[in-house]
Order: structure tokens, then sequence, then C-alpha cells
């Protein structure tokens, strides 16, 4: 009898909303945590699926063959499988890019209505009422074209903004302007008004939105980090931001969360401090998806796609 393991760092009343979904979702299957598997069931664990799991509660399985994870973000789990050969599935939910999308729509707008300024207007007890740039006038680009990238773009599109976008492969989009290469990347940040970040988070775009790279973005341009943290390197941000050469930032994410309740970002006038929520996992949608890749591996025997470990997503 096949086993699956459900190993997650989650506290235990979401991890019970969890496994009720998945067993919910797959009746044919025996899903238990690792404490509730003996010894003698371990060479029968084939599948994992995983949130923020302990590494170490992974190597005991010998047998596993693939991971599933509940987040679409894996740099982490890359580096914690316990063998080479086990593969990593992220999770490929149509919701979350929907989700994604919302966010980035939302947080634009937010941008392009100057409500920052406005809240701190309020704060001041000002009455100033501030020009607003049409849609069509805006320049927004997004850095990443993969699902949640594709999504967004379409999403800004519908608006009538003028969008463009950034990957490490050409992409072609009908009316966006698609750009690959360094200097590609150097060309699109100079006529970007906004920018938003939704890279995956690996040896090549850690800290790639340092000081140098930002700088080419035009004076007054603003910055929304949806991916993850480390993309970005604060220290040259945050100088970029009090010269004002980027007038605004929305970050989402941070190398460390939660942000300490004693760091200076939390009163940073130029900074909007989100707690990680741009694109937060559905649970009923999600179980889904997982339910269908482990019925489809169970009827085929083939992994439904692993993720490229060298490319790192």
């Amino acid at each position: 009898m096949r086993i699956i393991v459900f190993v997650s760092r989650l506290n235990v009343e979401v991890q019970s909303q969890w496994l009720t979904m998945l067993k919910k979702q797959l009746t044919n299957e025996t899903i238990l945590l690792p404490h509730q598997i003996s010894e003698s069931q371990v060479k029968d664990v084939d599948i994992a699926i995983v949130a923020n799991p302990d590494p170490k509660d992974l190597e005991r399985f010998v047998n596993l063959v693939w991971v599933q994870s509940l987040w679409a973000g894996v740099e982490r789990l890359i580096n914690d499988l316990p063998r080479k050969q086990v593969k990593l599935v992220k999770l490929d939910d149509p919701q979350l890019s929907k989700t994604m999308a919302e966010s980035v729509l939302a947080w634009t707008l937010y941008l392009q209505r100057n409500m920052p300024e406005y809240a701190q207007q309020q704060n001041n007890k000002q009455w100033n009422q501030l020009p607003c740039v049409t849609s069509n006038e805006l320049r927004v680009s997004i850095l990443g074209a993969g699902k949640l990238g594709i999504a967004a773009l379409g999403m800004l599109k519908k608006l009538d903004y003028q969008v463009s976008c950034w990957s490490r492969t050409k992409k072609q989009f009908n009316g966006i302007s698609s750009y690959s290469s360094f200097s590609g990347l150097q060309k699109m940040l100079s006529k970007t008004d906004i920018l938003i970040n939704l890279l995956p988070l690996t040896q090549h775009t850690y800290h790639l939105l340092g000081k140098a790279l930002l700088s080419e973005l035009p004076t007054g341009a603003k910055l929304i980090n949806f991916s993850r943290g480390a993309v970005v390197d604060m220290k040259g941000l945050l100088e970029l931001l009090e010269t004002r050469h980027l007038s605004h930032a929305v970050l989402d994410v941070f190398e460390k969360e939660p942000l300490e309740s004693s760091d200076p970002i939390w009163s940073n006038t130029n900074i909007t401090v989100l707690p990680h929520i741009s694109a937060p996992t559905n649970i009923s949608s999600a179980t889904k998806v997982v339910a269908q890749n482990i019925e489809k591996y169970r009827e085929n025997n083939v992994i439904p796609n692993p993720v490229t470990v060298s490319a790192g997503y």
C-alpha cells in the first residue's frame, strides 16, 4: 500500500484544514503525518506533500519519488530535497495566478492614483489635489513572464496601460513589449514608471535589483515587489528612495519575515509595507490541483511538470 506523507511547519489548525481538504479530494489515498508512519511503513511512502517542511522529516523516506509543494515559490525546497533523484513539483494553481493579477492591478492603481501621498496628507491634515496620470500614459513593466506574470500582464492590458515585460528567454505577446538579456532589461527599465517584480529567487536573481540597476529607472519611478525579498537589495533601494530617484516602493516580501517591529522600514513614508499577502494560496483550489497531479501520476507514472533544479524554478 502506497502512503503519502504530509510534512509541514504550519500551525496545527491550518495543517488540519489542509489535511481535511486533501483527504476529501484523495479518497483512495492514505495521507499521514510523519509521526503517524511506523518504521515498517516508511518504505511505502513515495509522495510527500509539503509546506515549509523540516528537511530532516523528508530524509527518513528512502523510497520518496517526488515532492508536491503547496506553494508556488520553491527556492528553499530545491536545496532541502533529501536526494538528487527526488523530483519537486511546485503549486501551479490558476486561482493563484488570478489572485496575483488582482494584486498587481490593485497596487498599480494605488500608486497611479497617489494613494500613499493622500494618506500622508491626511496625517498632516492637508487638502491638496494631486495630478493623476491616465492608464494609457503610464508605463508599467513586469519582471518575470511565467504564469503569474502572464496573468498580471493580461489584467493590466485590459485597462490600457503601456505594458512591458522582461524574462530570461524572449516571449511574444500581442500588444506587449517583451525584453530579454541584461541590455534588454536596462532598456525596459529606462522606459518604466512602475516596475513590478515577479521573478523567482535564484542564484541569478539574488539582489538583482540593486542600486545600479534600479538607477536605470527614470526619476520618480516606483517599485512593487511581490516575489521574494532577496531579489531586491534593500540598501540600494533605500538609498534611491532617500535621494528621491525612486518615489515609492510597495514591498510585500522581505528577506526576513515577519519584518521585525524595530525595523525602520515600518516608519519610512516612501515605503508601503504588506505582510506577504499579494497571492495567498487558496486551500480549496490548491488541494484540487494537488489531487489532480497525484491522480495523473497514479494513472501513468509521470510526474507532473517537475521543477528544473538547475534553473531554480
